[in-house]
């Protein structure tokens, strides 16, 4: 433990035996725990919850606000790294923990990304593919902006939205009110709406010494604006999948992004990329990477952080994932003897209770094509649903 007020350790590898700090404690916590664990580190974890996915696997589980700053501060002088697993993270709760530990990604990525209007600004300002957007702070901006961006639109919130929570689409320009009404906030973007073929994730890290290394393209489709299946790799053409990586890589170096970071892309019906969102995290696009990589995303993001040698990601194998909603307990447990009959692999989150659209795990299958893979996967979680369920 070092002394209050020292500042941070020399950069250097953060070896095994040390202990990572994750700010956040949901499922993305959890895996980041059981790869360290694996690789020997001990975990301590913050959060306002107790007895969380990822505080069943730490060694320590603080239960604290974000907003604590001296609580995130004690945290940070028992750990020699902090990361963090979803973006809800204030800032300032970074900037706290940044003087007594180095942070990973650093807290202005995180400033950056949590944020749309500022995620956008900053993508459009350094050149990359966005839609086209306005930035709204009144029902007469929304009114001014609609001619320009045209319909139909969505109207998100500006900051601390995931899972198409915060989002109204708008079809008529008689509906600007109520869209503000029922997005929520005090702050927005509207965005055109963009006529994709697909929805396409790239995962990647970059180490500490600027090297990069990512899981190739990957294909998602949603329900309700939550993500359903993943395939990977995505079938889109290689000159796609190029374009794809570059986009990724380039936005990773001009964020100076240390650990793992998914850009969402919307794929035109024309051919083109735009990126939807950005995730300075592990994601749930590349919860495949668990069995079908040699170093999950998750392994990755230690590494990254550690300062250590980036790992390998080709594929064994196509895989598909499924993610696993709390909907499948509405008729009781669901049927895992019946799932596991397939050849699939179970991770579950350690969630004590089951809501509609509550992430609760999921199922990943790998087989020769990843359209096999995908046909898999939905044949397991379709099995867990008993037939008595009316499900």
């Amino acid at each position: 433990m070092r002394d209050p007020g020292e500042a941070p350790p020399a950069s250097g590898p953060i070896l095994p035996g040390s202990t990572i700090g994750v700010l956040g404690s949901g499922q993305l916590g959890r895996m980041l725990a059981i790869a360290a664990r694996q690789m020997g580190y001990r975990v301590h974890t913050l959060s306002p919850e107790r007895d969380t996915p990822t505080g069943q696997i730490a060694d320590v589980e603080v239960v604290a606000a974000y907003d604590d700053l001296d609580a995130v501060q004690d945290f940070a002088r028992n750990v020699d790294v902090v990361t963090f697993e979803f973006e809800n993270v204030s800032a300032e709760a970074t900037m706290a923990a940044a003087r007594f530990a180095p942070v990973r990604p650093d807290g202005s990525v995180l400033h950056t990304t949590q944020n749309r209007l500022r995620e956008k600004t900053f993508l459009r300002g350094a050149g990359f593919p966005v839609t086209p957007f306005a930035h709204v702070r009144s029902p007469e901006d929304l009114r001014a902006a609609l001619p320009q961006i045209g319909l139909p639109a969505v109207l998100k919130t500006a900051g601390f939205g995931y899972d198409g929570k915060g989002q109204v689409k708008i079809t008529r320009a008689d509906d600007a009110d109520g869209a503000l009404a029922n997005a929520g906030g005090n702050e927005w973007v509207l965005e055109a709406w963009v006529p994709f073929e697909r929805e396409l994730s790239v995962v990647a890290a970059r180490g500490a010494d600027g090297a990069f290394a990512h899981f190739g393209v990957v294909e998602n489709a949603h329900a309700n604006h939550i993500l359903d299946v993943t395939v990977a790799p995505a079938d889109v053409p290689p000159n796609i999948r190029a374009e794809a990586v570059g986009i990724a890589r380039g936005v990773l170096e001009a964020l100076d992004v240390v650990g793992v970071l998914c850009v969402e892309f919307f794929l035109t019906e024309r051919g083109a990329l735009l990126i939807n969102e950005l995730a300075p995290r592990p994601h749930n696009s590349g919860h495949f990477s668990i069995d079908a990589c040699p170093a999950s995303q998750f392994e990755q993001q230690l590494r990254a952080v550690c300062g250590l040698p980036l790992g390998e990601t080709e594929q064994h194998l196509p895989a598909a994932m499924a993610n696993l909603l709390g909907d499948l307990w509405a008729g009781g447990e669901p049927d895992w003897a019946a799932a596991l009959a397939f050849p699939v692999h179970l991770h579950l989150y350690g969630k004590s209770e089951a809501r509609p659209g509550r992430k609760m795990g999921h199922l990943t299958a790998l087989a020769e094509t990843g359209a096999e893979a995908a046909r898999i996967v939905r044949l397991a979680r379709a099995a867990l649903v008993r037939p008595d369920d009316g499900m």
